[in-house]
């Protein structure tokens, strides 16, 4: 990646370094982690390189890390226990709520149109971004370096699940819940889909009936569904949510 001046001041990466407990050997990459694809399609001139790759391998190691703590740590647990266990942890919702948590929104570099759209804090945007700087530190630091930090982001998640709190499939929660209260059946419609074909974003509505009953995004179908579905529940059943 070429190491040109950026267009603005950059963004306090110590600041980052210090809520990811991770000191960079080549903070470059740590850079790479932030630029979001809109910025670039601006600004094509510096010569940096999107986070698509590095989310590419941070998705990869996530799904990796999580799968192997819960297959360690919940013996009792069914595979499709684990695979909703997982489904759950690794989220676009659950990765969001990380990223916030440790201020990542501050720190992206953002085309002005994603800027304007809310994209800092857009939950696929800062999921992506997450995933990035997860690969980042594991290219940068070591595996075990990655690993430390994903036990951080979601050990007491993964501590639930090994107590037995397995996370409900929302979708099929909306189901019995539709059926319990005589209604029909939830109907699933794409709203939006973006991105090239390794990197898609979904962003999905759900109707009980004839009202919209939620919205979801994710970088899957299925995973902006499920999205949808909780905030339905939400709406339509909070005390089952």
């Amino acid at each position: 990646m070429a190491d040109r001046t950026p267009p603005t001041a950059e963004p306090d990466w110590a600041a980052l370094e210090r809520a990811l407990g991770v000191r960079f050997k080549e903070r470059a990459l740590l850079r790479q982690a932030a630029v979001h694809r809109s910025f670039l399609n601006e600004r094509p001139d510096l010569g940096w390189e999107s986070n698509e790759r590095l989310e590419f391998i941070g998705d990869a190691f996530l799904g990796w890390t999580v799968a192997q703590e819960l297959y360690a740590r919940c013996l009792g647990c069914s595979e499709g226990d684990l695979t909703r266990a997982r489904a759950a942890l690794v989220s676009g919702r659950s990765l969001a709520g990380v990223a916030r948590s440790i201020g990542l929104g501050a720190h992206l570099y953002l085309g002005e149109g994603e800027e304007a759209t809310g994209g800092r804090n857009r939950p696929s945007v800062l999921a992506g971004a997450l995933e990035a700087v997860l690969a980042a530190v594991a290219l940068d630091r070591g595996t075990a370096a990655g690993r430390r930090l994903v036990l951080r982001w979601l050990g007491s998640q993964l501590d639930a699940v090994a107590a037995g709190a397995v996370p409900r499939d929302a979708k099929s929660a909306l189901q019995e819940h539709a059926q319990r209260q005589g209604l029909p059946l939830p109907v699933y419609e794409v709203l939006e889909e973006e991105g090239p074909s390794h990197d898609r974003r979904y962003r999905v509505r759900v109707r009980v009936g004839v009202s919209s009953a939620g919205e979801g995004e994710g970088r899957r179908k299925r995973e902006a569904e499920q999205a949808a579905a909780a905030q339905a529940l939400r709406a339509l059943a909070p005390e089952t949510a």
